[in-house]
């Protein structure tokens, strides 16, 4: 365990950043947690598998198509997949999807400003005239309205970028639960080192995107953009879906004049780390099909927890949320310690002083997150009054 020199800090939430600064994570290290962090990250792993093929596929085989009616096929459409679609038996890639027009809207890092850049639009040019070559309505209508076709491929960069960055974390999350079922993984700071270390191996793993029209490749994303998996996909993507999120509908007013939604985007505290997990389950609530595909995987052991609890499987969905909320910050935690200035076990009070300067910021953020209702004790049992 790590000390400090540094005199205790009068945050709100000092004693989370005291968690951090001696090694320990923001959730509570107990067996039931692990179990459940573990369980419910196996299940999103084996979801984001899913997640990523898709959007990868759409960025390559989808691109500026007028009309992708089976673009959540994966290019293999059947009869029985089809009826499958149709009775919705299926995995829910418009959640994938809500994530990356999430991270479009929202922008941030690399990725973001490369999308701005003029070497971009040179790109989106030559892909476009090669795609709509031979089709002179579709020209005279990008002549037309200049903007429309490139936001369109700054679109299709993040299904690529996304599909990317889920295809390492999918990786990170399988791995972990395989090491849990090996008796690898037994406390909440073994599993924030796990996803840390993963993400630290991934940092610099180029992302890149380039399209097939006519049997020649376009670069959308070029290698010479310089852009990563760490600084360019997963902090924007902590940022957009962790944080800031969007508004649901149907639960606050889109009304400008009734105020109940910032002005600003920075504002926004909609994201996985301040959501309610009781709609979850209602109609227009996104995550509500991210909690249903995940249903669909869960490991005995947690499930079982879930059946043993006061509703049984009535309230399995809300259940699924309240851990995946769980789970989700103990992946910040491996962000926020990844991306601290100094290692949090540094002797040097200078260094130390920089870290507590660091986590009081990201404190700040967390006041109205459910951190402090997810660190409570879990009482499954049913009370009438």
């Amino acid at each position: 365990m790590t000390t400090t020199t540094l005199k205790p800090s009068i945050h709100p939430l000092s004693k989370y950043i005291e968690r951090l600064e001696a090694g320990e994570a923001l959730l509570t290290d107990s067996p039931e947690n692990v179990k459940e962090v573990v369980g419910i990250l196996k299940s999103y792993g084996i979801v984001l598998d899913a997640y990523s093929r898709n959007l990868t596929y759409i960025a390559e085989h989808q691109f500026l198509e007028l009309f992708p009616f089976f673009k959540y096929f994966d290019g293999e459409i059947n009869f029985k997949k089809l009826l499958k679609h149709w009775w919705h038996d299926r995995i829910n890639f418009e959640y994938a999807e809500y994530c990356m027009r999430t991270m479009l809207w929202h922008g941030g890092g690399g990725l973001d400003k490369f999308l701005d850049s003029p070497e971009f639009y040179h790109l989106a040019e030559k892909a476009i005239q090669a795609k709509f070559k031979g089709n002179p309505l579709m020209l005279w209508l990008h002549r037309l309205f200049p903007e429309f076709l490139p936001e369109q491929i700054r679109m299709f960069a993040y299904y690529s970028g996304l599909g990317q960055f889920w295809r390492v974390m999918c990786n990170i999350f399988l791995t972990l639960s395989a090491r849990y079922d090996a008796g690898e993984i037994k406390r909440i700071p073994e599993v924030v080192e796990h996803i840390k270390n993963g993400l630290v191996a991934a940092a610099n793993k180029p992302i890149t995107y380039s399209v097939k029209i006519k049997n020649e490749m376009y670069e959308i994303l070029p290698k010479s953009a310089g852009l990563t998996f760490l600084m360019d996909t997963a902090v924007p993507y902590v940022e957009a879906v962790f944080f800031r999120g969007t508004a649901f509908f149907g639960t606050v007013s889109y009304n400008a004049q009734a105020q109940q939604i910032p002005v600003e985007q920075a504002d926004f505290t909609y994201g996985a780390l301040y959501a309610d997990p009781l709609p979850i389950g209602g109609a227009g609530i996104p995550p509500t099909q991210l909690m249903q595909d995940m249903r669909h995987f869960l490991p005995d052991y947690l499930h079982e927890i879930y059946r043993n609890s006061c509703r049984g499987e009535d309230d399995l969905r809300v259940q699924i949320c309240e851990s995946f909320q769980k789970a989700m910050f103990c992946v910040t935690t491996a962000a926020i310690i990844g991306l601290a200035p100094y290692p949090m076990d540094t002797k040097n009070p200078k260094e130390q002083e920089a870290n507590r300067v660091y986590l009081e910021g990201w404190m700040d953020r967390f006041l109205t997150s459910r951190l402090q209702e997810i660190n409570k004790p879990t009482d499954r049992s049913c009370h009438l009054f």
